[in-house]
Order: C-alpha cells, then structure tokens, then sequence
C-alpha cells in the first residue's frame, strides 16, 4: 500500500482516502506472514471434516477385534430372587377342605453360563477379514477427505496470493492515476492545461479508486474463505507469499500410473468389490453346521410350607454340546447367494465404471494443465510489452508530447495484461493440484 499525496480540489475525498490507506498500510504491516506449508498443517490439526473421518477411523479400528468376529466365547451370568404370599384352599380326595392363609412362597438362584460356537461355516473368520476390510476402506476414506482439504487449502491459498497481487497492481494504477491529476491541475493551474483534463483524470482517479476499494474487499472475502478451509478464526488476518511456484514438468503416463496405484476412490471401489466377495464368501457358510458347547454353574434354592417337600436347595455344574443344521429356509440360502453374486458383479462394474470416470478426469485436466501452460507464457510476455508501453507512454506524458486518452489507454492495457496474467498462473497451479489431486500424490506435509 502506497500512501497518496494531497489533490487539490479533493481535499475531503483524498484526506480521508489517505487515512484509511495509512490506517490499512499499518494494519498490513502487522499482519502474520502465512507460508503454503503452515496453511496445511493448521488445516490437517483443525479442519471438521478430517477430525470427522479421523473418529470414523478409530470407530472402524475398534470393530476389528476377534470378539466383533463371534471367535470369542460368552459368559454370562444371571441372579433372581422373589417369592409369593397366597391364601389357599385346598381339598383332599375324602373331602376335607383346608384352608391356608398368607402361605409363603421364596425361590432364588443364581449361576453363570459359558457359550461358545466352535464352528459355523467359517462365517467367523470371513467377518474378521469383512472387518479389517471396512477398517482400509475407513482409511481410504480418510485419505479422500485429506486429499481434498488439502487441495481446498491450496487453492484458496493461492486465491489470497492472486488477490493479494492484484490489489499490489491496483495501487500502482491509483499512482499513476493520481500522477496524471497532479499533472492536470498543475497545468490548469499555470494557464497550460483545460478544465475538460482535469475532470477527466479525476472521473479516471476515481474509477481506479473503486476498482482498488473492490479487490481491496475480494482479498479479504479471500482471507476469510481460507481461514474457514483451515477451521480458525474467520477474522485472523494474514499475508501470504508473492510467487505461485509451477511444477511445469508433469508427465501423463506417470500420473496415470499413479492414479492407478494410488487415487481413493479407485481404492475404495476395489476395497467395496472385496467386501462383496467376502459376503458371498459369508453367506455360503451358512450352509455347514454350527457347532456350540456350553457349561455353566447353578444355585437353586427355594421354600414352598405346602409342597411335598418344605425346602430344597441345588448346586452343580452344567455341560453340553449343540448342533444346527439349516435344512431348507423356504429357498432362502439359495436366493440370497444368487443376491450376494449379483453384488459382486455390480461391484466390479462400479470398479470399472469409476476407473474410466477417473481417467476421463486425469486426461481432462492434463489437457487443461497444458494449456494453461503455453496461456501463461503468452500472457507473461503480454505483461512485459505492456509494461514497456506504459513506462514509454507514461514518459511521454511527462513530455507533454501525448494526450492524457494515450496514457489512459496504455494503463488500461498494463492492469488487463496484469490480470490476465495472474489469472493464467492461477489457473495453471489449478489444474497442477487437480492432477496431484486426481493421481493422488498432492503432497499433505
């Protein structure tokens, strides 16, 4: 931010003008410096979602375990304790009635139970493999929610750097703006110069004003969206750095390489085709026998006055072995394995069907990469013959050998050069991280 001298004829306008620039350039001089590298990792420690799929993760990591897999016996045990308290009558096979009041029932007993299934099909293991299989696909997930913060950061970074550039290219613009009405009332003011000029560059200095005022605002609407991707304060503000550094060299059959080995959804696509096959793998296995043993320990104690017998009271052990067999459920085995193929045959299609949605975007976006590429280096040498031209015009102006239209003309040209400009190197860093992004090696460190 450059501080602007006074105008005459804009005292009211440029002295406020100049306190909120000075205000703004001390406000700036303040701010944190925020590098590429410390943008991430604030995102990876704080952004929402991967705090989300970091707990569906450790969900998933706890799931794995040989009890979850039914591979573990069951004990339990068991308590109860109650009683009744009756009037009865009662009569006897020769007649006789008796009657009994408030007669007092009680029973209690306890004991603990052992349960284990010692075969079932394989079902067991098969849910253990089922479950370390839903614990990758947790990770690979997570992977996928990384791979895009992370890119979420970058582009938003490098939307505050572009913004932050163009704000720079806005205030050298209000200089010569500024320059060009100093000019104006100079000359007005020594008899060589016309009214019409001088309200020329003034509707020209405001014009470039707003402008300026406006990527002032896109800057920090800019800000604000890259401290919402990192989950902090909205309102801390910051610098950034100046270049946008272009990996220029990558290779197309390299990235599809990659994209093969490494790009989470294909992974979760393949991951999904495993968890099918382990279902029908599960579900066969309910054709084979399920094989139990049991034990147990039991206390019974109970007290009944009118019984046969008063009180009586047991303890001991209990043992034994049970098997079940699924003979015919209605044709149900049958038909949920012919379910359980069709998974699998939907499963490779999505496989197949999302390896060539990836690819169609890896392709789309290398050709885009390659393109920006050569836009960028037109673009960069229109920045520098529109910096000649103006420097050259701007002289003349000086000289007082061009008109005031000339010098409006060739400054107009430099800020769309400009624009272009960085416009082009956004895009070509863009597409870079779609590329990493898409191939799965966007670097989170």
């Amino acid at each position: 931010m450059k501080k602007l001298n006074y105008m005459p004829g804009k005292r009211g306008t440029v002295l406020c003008l100049m306190t909120v620039l000075i205000w703004t350039s001390q406000w700036a001089f303040a701010q944190q410096k925020l590098s590429l590298e410390d943008a991430i990792g604030i995102a990876l420690t704080n952004n929402y979602d991967i705090k989300l799929v970091n707990n569906d993760i450790q969900i998933a990591k706890n799931n794995v375990n040989l009890g979850n897999a039914g591979m573990l016996p069951r004990v339990e045990g068991s308590f109860s304790d109650g009683g009744s308290r009756q009037n009865i009558t009662r009569t006897q096979s020769n007649g006789n009635q008796q009657t009994l009041d408030g007669v007092r029932n009680t029973s209690m007993n306890y004991g603990a139970s052992l349960g284990w299934t010692i075969f079932d099909g394989l079902q067991m293991f098969t849910n253990y493999e089922k479950l370390k299989e839903l614990q990758k696909l947790g990770e690979v997930n997570a992977k996928a929610t990384i791979l895009t913060t992370v890119g979420n950061v970058i582009s938003s970074y490098y939307t505050v750097l572009k913004e932050q550039q163009l704000v720079n290219a806005r205030d050298s613009v209000l200089d010569i703006s500024q320059l060009r009405l100093r000019i104006a009332n100079n000359k007005l003011a020594i008899g060589r110069g016309s009214k019409l000029d001088v309200l020329a560059a003034k509707v020209d200095y405001n014009t470039d004003t707003s402008a300026y005022l406006q990527e002032i605002n896109l800057l920090k609407t800019a800000k604000t969206a890259l401290n919402q991707v990192m989950a902090r304060d909205l309102n801390t503000d910051f610098i950034v750095d100046n270049e946008i550094n272009i990996d220029g060299a990558l290779d197309y059959s390299t990235l599809s390489t990659q994209m093969a080995q490494l790009n989470p959804d294909l992974q979760n696509a393949f991951i999904n085709r495993k968890i099918a096959e382990l279902n029908l793998k599960q579900i066969k296995g309910q054709r084979y026998p399920v094989v139990s043993i049991n034990s147990g320990y039991e206390f019974q104690k109970s007290a009944s006055p009118t019984g046969f017998n008063t009180q009586n009271r047991a303890t001991g052990f209990t043992y034994g072995l049970t098997a079940s067999l699924n003979i015919f459920n209605g044709f149900l085995q049958r038909q949920n394995e012919r379910n359980a193929r069709i998974g699998i045959s939907s499963s490779e299609l999505t496989f197949e069907k999302t390896k060539q949605e990836i690819g169609a975007q890896l392709l789309s976006a290398y050709q885009n990469y390659n393109t920006n590429l050569d836009l960028l280096k037109i673009e960069k040498s229109n920045v520098d013959i529109a910096r000649q031209n103006l420097d050259i015009t701007l002289e003349k102006y000086r000289l007082g050998s061009i008109s005031p239209l000339e010098l409006r003309e060739a400054q107009k040209n430099s800020i769309d050069a400009i624009t272009r400009y960085l416009e082009a190197q956004y895009q070509a860093k863009l597409t870079e991280i779609n590329l990493k992004e898409i191939s799965g090696t966007l670097n989170i460190q």
